[in-house]
């Protein structure tokens, strides 16, 4: 809706200088927030790929040569420039991605075990049945379960690029309808796939990517292999994305910026290199799944998953119903208010809290 009122935004950095008064500070923290979190997620992608490489070969080379590879690919796959060709990508990424975690689903289901069954572990702890429970934990500490929160948040979290795609759209305003197709798919698909795995798993034998739960190597290989797409794409579309924000504002109001030149596709490339160097390095710094999720979600999805639209929401009643808008509406804006005011505390609550307890690196017992 803020973006329909403002059609001059282009990215969410526009939109973050436009709420906040129009001040240029702000303008540059959010690019600096917007590219991190991009690389950031792109590095999240060569971790998991190179998770997927030692998968299939049981170990046969490096982890570091594994990224080395994920990232080579996902730089290669970067290089198209628009994303009409993206947006056909992302059709067979959701498909595979649906048929991935359905398959991971049925397979905890169909076999006799999850992975570690029995075995005591690194830690000893991995004895007795998959231990499935409706409440946390006894003894679960405050830094387990916001990590916990953490992860979950960020799979439910991608608001940072709609600025950018709505900026594309022939018909910005069916973007609404999108939205929510694929919110509710969303929510549904992965409540459902994410309760059933853990219902076979349980605490003890559960892992992130869950995939690594599945104890038959036949079944793990099969539906890990099914989200090869998704790991690619998904990395090349945040690359993309940073690349042509990146792009768009060097080139301005030049022939580079839509024309087929020598300098334009040699600094496309570059800056799309430097982002899968940056995501390489993440990748080997923050060797661990859940730990590089929990500090995304509180350094970045605070403001890009609730903060900023918190305000956008009182911004574009403001605008609509002036000064006193809150008493104007009567119960709707004193509800509407103190619901948004709610959700800036969140964002809030995870940036201070989340940063917090995700500032040490390493897996959490």
């Amino acid at each position: 809706e803020f973006c329909m009122r403002h059609p001059e935004i282009r990215d969410v950095c526009d939109l973050s200088q436009i709420l906040y008064y129009g001040w240029t500070w702000v303008w540059y923290g959010t690019a600096a927030m917007f590219l991190l979190n991009n690389t950031f997620v792109q590095g999240l992608h060569v971790l998991t790929g190179a998770k997927y490489l030692n998968t299939m070969t049981d170990g046969a080379a490096c982890t570091i040569g594994f990224s080395a590879i994920i990232a080579t690919i996902s730089w290669m796959c970067s290089l198209p420039r628009t994303f009409n060709t993206l947006s056909i990508l992302a059709s067979f990424s959701a498909l595979f991605t649906f048929v991935s975690v359905v398959l991971a689903a049925i397979f905890a289901g169909i076999e006799d075990h999850p992975k570690g069954y029995n075995t005591g572990g690194p830690l000893g702890k991995l004895y007795g049945e998959p231990d499935v429970l409706s409440m946390t934990a006894k003894g679960t500490t405050f830094v387990s379960g916001m990590n916990a929160f953490l992860n979950i948040s960020y799979t439910f979290i991608g608001q940072i690029t709609l600025p950018s795609f709505i900026a594309e759209m022939k018909k910005p305003e069916d973007f609404r309808k999108a939205l929510y197709a694929v919110t509710i798919a969303e929510v549904v698909l992965f409540c459902v796939v994410g309760g059933v795995i853990y219902g076979y798993t349980g605490t003890k034998y559960n892992t992130a990517p869950a995939f690594g739960s599945l104890g038959d190597e036949v079944y793990l290989k099969v539906s890990f292999s099914l989200m090869v797409p998704t790991m690619i794409f998904l990395g090349v579309l945040y690359a993309s994305i940073s690349a042509r924000f990146i792009f768009f504002r060097i080139f301005e109001n030049t022939r580079h910026k839509g024309e087929h030149t020598l300098v334009g596709w040699a600094s496309w490339a570059g800056i799309l290199g430097v982002t899968w160097i940056v995501a390489f390095i993440i990748a080997e710094v923050i060797p661990f799944f859940s730990d590089l999720l929990s500090l995304m979600s509180s350094l970045f999805d605070s403001f890009f998953g609730f903060i900023f639209w918190g305000t956008a929401y009182m911004r574009l009643r403001q605008a609509d119903y002036g000064p006193g808008w809150i008493s104007k509406r009567g119960i709707r804006g004193i509800a509407g208010f103190a619901l948004n005011v709610f959700i800036i505390l969140i964002g809030v609550y995870m940036l201070t809290a989340g940063t917090y307890v995700s500032r040490g690196f390493g897996p959490v017992p």
